[in-house]
């Protein structure tokens, strides 16, 4: 079966045409985009079809796009979805109307990298210990990236079931002093202060900026005078580099990713395993992987050896949310309901 799958963010959107037979995909035609050059999804999705061979895309019948935003529905027979980080709002029975689809499915973009998951190979994970994980116990899948997502994977029925949610969104909890000054800094700045204001790409940039003024630093004309557009891509340079600023921005973000990871963890209870989804772990591994995430992914008091049980893995494939948008696309044939 041919399908269409998409993974789209408020950075960069991922497509592609692929063939799937006996849950293996052979891709056809495949382009990334950055999203901010579109006014919208339809002008996007457009541009890559007629420029897609037209043995590529004769015959599609069913898409699904991985959404980094909220999907309200089914209503009426569609659901709707929104970017969280972009303007762009998306129908899917327009969609297929627009593109003579015969079905397309709008779902979370955590809910496509959950689907993913079972399709990883162990050089597509990297282990930050050395727990293994339980046979048909709860997975938890948390990522950073542009925002910040989280999704949950319960067995039932002999499989597992996705339950995306929107839990990047819960209130940033700081752990000491210099955190609560971080909130009341980005109390200022935001009013209420999501987790996702800390730990995502400008989350990096806020926590940069914080400490520059915290210690008399020129945060900002690293990031001003920097000719790469992505400025938390430049703070992981300069942190690499060996600039401290930058350094004590990394060290802090971490840290903070892996308290909040170990709080999903404790309402997860994931002895099925952790996977730390999204662009930013797998660029800043090497720090994730000194101890720095992990002890605080621990601190949880009474539940230290609960959450120390529970296997924790950074996912290192950049397609696993597109290839699980392309195995529900191919599921679309044989189920009734979205």
């Amino acid at each position: 079966m041919k399908v269409l799958a998409g993974d789209i963010g408020g950075t960069k959107t991922l497509l592609h045409i692929a063939h799937v037979e006996d849950r293996r995909c052979d891709v056809l035609h495949q382009r990334s985009y950055r999203s901010l050059d579109y006014a919208d999804f339809d002008g996007l999705l457009t541009d890559f079809l007629e420029h897609a061979p037209i043995t590529a895309r004769s015959e599609l019948n069913y898409a699904c796009f991985g959404v980094a935003g909220p999907v309200s529905g089914p209503e009426h027979g569609h659901r709707h979805a929104k970017i969280t980080q972009l303007p762009w709002r998306m129908d899917s029975l327009a969609l297929q109307a627009t593109h003579r689809l015969t079905r397309v499915r709008l779902i979370n973009d955590f809910h496509a990298v959950a689907a993913g998951i079972d399709a990883l190979g162990p050089d597509d994970l990297a282990p930050l210990n050395t727990m293994r994980a339980q046979a048909q116990a709860p997975r938890l899948v948390v990522g950073a990236g542009t925002g910040l997502g989280v999704a949950q994977l319960m067995w039932a029925d002999g499989a597992y079931r996705i339950f995306p949610s929107e839990g990047g969104h819960i209130h940033f909890a700081p752990t000491d002093t210099v955190q609560m000054d971080l909130l009341k800094h980005l109390q200022h700045v935001y009013g209420r202060v999501s987790c996702e204001r800390v730990v995502s790409g400008p989350g990096l940039v806020d926590i940069f900026r914080f400490l520059g003024m915290a210690q008399r630093e020129a945060a900002a004309p690293l990031l001003t005078n920097a000719t790469n557009p992505d400025p938390a891509a430049v703070i992981a340079a300069r942190a690499e580099a060996g600039d401290p600023l930058a350094r004590r921005a990394i060290q802090l973000f971490i840290s903070i990713y892996g308290a909040i990871t170990g709080d999903l963890a404790l309402v997860s209870l994931a002895y099925g395993g952790i996977y730390l989804a999204g662009g930013i772990a797998p660029k800043l591994l090497r720090a994730f992987t000194l101890d720095d995430f992990m002890a605080a992914y621990r601190e949880k008091g009474r539940m230290s050896g609960l959450v120390n049980n529970m296997p924790v893995s950074v996912i290192l494939n950049p397609h696993v949310g597109l290839f699980g948008a392309t195995l529900l696309a191919a599921d679309l044939s044989e189920s009734a309901v979205d």
